[in-house]
């Protein structure tokens, strides 16, 4: 497993982040320059970062969804495997479901963080071209999801809370996966995490697409990063769709009000995890740090609730999405 860069790949970066990364560039090369000679470049290094930030803040709080999208897909943006690595301190992966095979879409295992132990579930995508291609970009197959729910009734039984890390573009759509059953097996996995009798967290890391977000999203707090996205589709999907082309996926994305500003206002999660400044493929640790305390915040909250309260809490809070507002 690769921890995940301190600094942003800047080869990577995107379209709206040139000017930041040429600013970077600049930064590093008087930093050198000041090191390496007897030239003091002190004062104008710590002015270029003061520039820096003040762009990079005023960059972001002006992006479009379509950027908040692709903000998501970042190549440095921290996957599951790293909050594993990163965030726990043990972890004991589970594999199968005792049916097919093993899924390495969906990770699961046996977790324990800051004296807390939980059952974690979460999209793996991948980093490496062969990592990813073995774990088919994150887009888990049916037996990823009954994988999912098998060990989500093993923390039950165990009275462990369970923490899901939502981030894939969809469930796998190909015809095998739907030969083996995929529609049933998101369905199955939505109605059983009503009835499961432990605290049930899901955080969306990344991208939140479709049914494959919503196989293991079910959750008595639903929490997303600033700038990932949760939708019933992809905007590439509903503009080809809708016209019939690619091109249309920025229009797409404003349309679907995907981005974590919205699905608050919308009342869909809980809370949106602020991200470091220029967002968390710029700082990794960061941005798993504040997942980490939140975790453990709302880990606590839930705890404390009477189990017909935890239940019935999670029953009314998805019940009452899709209620027209009148006036």
């Amino acid at each position: 497993m690769t921890e995940p860069s301190a600094k942003p790949s800047l080869q990577d970066g995107l379209a709206f982040e040139r000017p930041l990364n040429d600013l970077q560039v600049k930064i590093d090369e008087l930093r050198k320059l000041n090191s390496g000679s007897h030239l003091e470049l002190t004062g104008e290094i710590e002015l270029l970062e003061e520039r820096l930030r003040r762009q990079t803040a005023d960059v972001y709080a002006q992006l479009s969804p379509w950027e908040r999208v692709n903000v998501a897909r970042h190549s440095d943006r921290p996957l599951t495997t790293d909050y594993v690595q990163l965030m726990l301190d043990d972890f004991v992966e589970l594999c199968g479901d005792r049916v097919f095979g093993d899924d390495r879409a969906i990770l699961t295992g046996l977790a324990t963080m800051g004296g807390v132990r939980f059952l974690l579930v979460g999209h793996r995508k991948g980093k490496t071209v062969k990592d990813r291609l073995a774990c088919n970009f994150g887009c888990a197959h049916p037996e990823g999801y009954r994988k999912a729910m098998q060990k989500m009734r093993l923390a039950e039984k165990w009275k462990l809370p369970i923490v899901t890390f939502i981030n894939t573009p969809g469930a796998y759509p190909g015809i095998g996966a739907e030969e083996r059953g995929q529609a049933s097996a998101i369905a199955r996995n939505i109605l059983e995490m009503f009835e499961l009798k432990v605290p049930i967290l899901s955080i969306v890391i990344g991208e939140g697409g479709s049914g494959g977000a919503l196989g293991i999203g079910v959750g008595d707090r639903v929490g997303m990063l600033e700038n990932s996205y949760y939708s019933v589709i992809s905007p590439e999907g509903c503009a080809a769709i809708l016209w019939k082309s690619g091109e249309k996926a920025p229009e797409a994305a404003d349309a679907l009000k995907l981005t974590s500003k919205d699905l608050l206002r919308l009342g869909l999660v809980d809370k949106v995890i602020e991200e470091p400044l220029g967002g968390a493929h710029r700082d990794p640790k960061g941005a798993i740090e504040r997942v980490r305390a939140q975790i453990l915040t709302w880990l606590q909250e839930l705890q404390a609730l009477p189990l017909a309260d935890l239940l019935e809490q999670r029953y009314r809070k998805f019940r009452r999405m899709g209620t027209p507002i009148e006036g």
